[in-house]
Parts: C-alpha cells; structure tokens; sequence
C-alpha cells in the first residue's frame, strides 16, 4: 500500500462521483486510509420509525469518500486542486502544492 499524502485537516475537492465539485476539511479518515470523511458531504437516507424515535423520516448521515476521488485544494487559487509535492527546507520535509509551489499547513 503506498503512502497517502493526504492528511487530517486538509481542505479538499471532491474530483468524482456523486458529490463531484464539493470542497471541505477532511474530518476522520478511515483506518486502512482508504476512504475519508469530508464535511458537508453527506448520504440521504430513510430511516423508519421506532419505539425510541417515533418519527422516520429522511436523514442525511456523513459518508465517507475514496481517497483516490478527492484532491487537495490549491492554496494560492481556491478554484483550483493540485497534486501534493514534497520540498526540504532548513532539513524539514514539508508539503507543497506542485501547481503553485506553495507550503501546505
């Protein structure tokens, strides 16, 4: 399994599926580190009535997305995502954009 470059906190776009075009900080990641959860991405589902809730109804739930379906947001140009580059300065390991060549937090 290769490394993911994607961490925690990221400020992500969702490049594919149904919630293509949505950005948002990722929230939790899965363990395996395959899928993430992105806030303001949420399923829609039914859920019927039980002796606790006594109203069903339609609920949206946070789901999660596959990490190969989202991109870092260019920091310089929101509207745009980039790929994630590494570059050593004063012998730290820090994370770039590759479009912009600008620090990542």
């Amino acid at each position: 399994m290769n490394k993911q470059k994607i961490i925690k906190g990221d400020v992500v776009k969702i490049i594919a599926g149904s919630h293509k075009g949505k950005q948002g900080p990722v929230l939790k990641m899965s363990k395996d580190k395959k899928r993430v959860t992105v806030e303001g991405v949420t399923a829609i589902k039914h859920f019927k009535p039980t002796q606790n809730d006594s109203e069903g109804g339609i609920r949206e739930i946070p789901t999660t997305v596959d990490i190969s379906n989202v991109a870092i947001v260019d920091p310089k140009n929101k509207n745009n995502y980039s790929k994630i580059g590494y570059q050593i300065i004063d012998d730290k390991k820090i994370r770039i954009a590759r479009k912009s060549k600008a620090p990542l937090k």
